[in-house]
C-alpha cells in the first residue's frame, strides 16, 4: 500500500510538472496568449514593445532561457533558481539569493512584475533598460558567473535552441541581442493587474471594512512612495536602515559614485 502511494506521488508530481514544461505538446501559446494590452489605469509604458514585439515563438523561448541553467557558468544555476515562481519570481527561501557553487550574493533578487513600466532595475539601478538586464546575473561571478560569448556557444551547440531561434528571429543567426530580446518577451508578459485591489480600482469587486481600513492607512502612510496603482514612484531613498558591516553595501552610491546616494 506503501508503495502504490508513493507511486501515486510521484505520478502527480511528474504531471504537475510537465504540464509546464517548454516542449509540452498541451501546453501550447497562441498569438491570443502573447498580445499584450496596458491594463486601465496604469501608465504609459516605458519598453518600446514596437523594436521588440511578443511573439508566441520569442516568449517561448525566452521562457526556455529563463528557465534554463545553461547560461550558467556549470550550467547549475538559471534566472528561476532565484526568480521562483511560487513566490512571485522572488527568492523568500534565503535571506540573500545563492548563485554558482554556493556562493552568496550580497542581496536578495527582487520580485519581477510589470518590468514593461520600469526605467531602471537592480535594487541600485545599475542597468537602465529591460533588454540588458539578464547581462548583470549571467556574468555576475558569484550569480551565474559565465559570459555572453560562452551561452552563445552553448546554444549554438544546441538543436533545440538552433530551431527556437530560427522560429522567433525568422533570418536570424543565434545571437546575444536577440537571446537578450526573447528574454524581455518573457519579461513583459508578467504583468500583475488583476488582484482584489486592482479590481477594487476598477469597481469591480468590494474591500471588507478591515481591508478599506488597511488601503486608507496605506495612502496617508506609505503612497507618497509606494504610488497607485504600480505601488513605486522608480525612485531610490535612504530608508534609514544601518550599514551591515558584514555587506559593506552603499546602495544607490556604488552605480553614482554621489555621496548623497549612500544607502
Amino acid at each position: 500500500m506503501r508503495n502504490s502511494y508513493y507511486l501515486v506521488g510521484l505520478l502527480l508530481f511528474y504531471f504537475t510538472i510537465s504540464s509546464f514544461v517548454d516542449d509540452n505538446p498541451y501546453f501550447q501559446i497562441t498569438r491570443k496568449d502573447v498580445k499584450f494590452s496596458i491594463p486601465k489605469g496604469f501608465p504609459k509604458l516605458n519598453y518600446d514593445l514596437k523594436k521588440n514585439p511578443i511573439t508566441p515563438e520569442g516568449f517561448v523561448l525566452g521562457r526556455m532561457l529563463f528557465h534554463d541553467p545553461v547560461l550558467s557558468l556549470d550550467s547549475s544555476t538559471s534566472c528561476a533558481s532565484c526568480h521562483q515562481r511560487f513566490a512571485a519570481f522572488g527568492h523568500i527561501d534565503h535571506q540573500l539569493s545563492h548563485g554558482i557553487n554556493a556562493l552568496i550574493g550580497k542581496r536578495n533578487v527582487p520580485s519581477i512584475q510589470n518590468v514593461a513600466w520600469q526605467n531602471s532595475f537592480m535594487w541600485d539601478g545599475g542597468v537602465n533598460h529591460l533588454d540588458l538586464f539578464p547581462i548583470a546575473p549571467i556574468t555576475n561571478p558569484v550569480e551565474m558567473g559565465e559570459s555572453l560569448e560562452h551561452v552563445l556557444k552553448k546554444l549554438k551547440r544546441s538543436k533545440k535552441y538552433q530551431s527556437q531561434f530560427k522560429a522567433a528571429f525568422p533570418g536570424y543567426k543565434i545571437t546575444s541581442e536577440k537571446m537578450l530580446k526573447a528574454i524581455s518577451q518573457f519579461l513583459c508578459l508578467m504583468t500583475s493587474s488583476n488582484s482584489r485591489y486592482d479590481n477594487f480600482r476598477l469597481g469591480k469587486d468590494t474591500l471588507a471594512k478591515q481591508e478599506m481600513d488597511g488601503l486608507v492607512l496605506f495612502r496617508n502612510k506609505c503612497s507618497s512612495c509606494h504610488a497607485e496603482p504600480l505601488f513605486t514612484d522608480y525612485s531610490f531613498r535612504n530608508i534609514g536602515l544601518p550599514m551591515d558591516t558584514a555587506l559593506q553595501d552603499s546602495g544607490r552610491a556604488g552605480i553614482t559614485g554621489l555621496p548623497l546616494d549612500r544607502m
